[in-house]
């Protein structure tokens, strides 16, 4: 469930072309946060609803970040699913669900997520956020 946004992404979108991928299992959400997305610049190299299908799509696409729901169909949850991409290909995630209590930030802690976002959220709030996220990995180390 997303919040209605009291304002529009006004800002200029980004050029930068930075490929994000979505795992949230709600195709109404996720087709909201995709046009969201690319009207901001980046570009969504796909929607997954399972653990599996993200996996897969993230060996095939290169993502420099995924947005991820905790609860997704299959049978892999979302921090099960932003570990593996973290061990296996070093992708970060942005955890966009209404399940981050303390225990599931624990258990996501060794991905090294690049934030929360408390559903409802608005589709500003995660624009702004992605943003964020992209400049930090793409600062250079130290």
């Amino acid at each position: 469930m997303l919040a209605p946004d009291d304002r529009l992404v006004s800002e200029t979108p980004s050029k930068n072309n930075d490929r994000i991928l979505i795992v949230e299992d709600d195709l109404l959400v996720a087709s909201e946060m995709e046009a969201t997305l690319c009207d901001a610049g980046f570009e969504i190299v796909g929607i997954a609803t399972t653990g599996k299908e993200a996996l897969r799509l993230a060996q095939a696409e290169s993502p420099i970040l995924a947005v991820m729901d905790i609860r997704i169909a299959g049978d892999r949850d979302g921090i099960d699913t932003a570990l593996e991409l973290f061990r296996s290909q070093g992708i970060r995630c942005i955890f966009a669900s209404a399940h981050s209590d303390h225990d599931s930030r624990l258990r996501a802690q060794p991905a090294a997520p690049l934030g929360w976002l408390q559903k409802p959220y608005t589709m500003t709030s995660l624009t702004e956020m992605v943003r964020a996220a992209a400049r930090e990995l793409r600062a250079p180390p130290g």
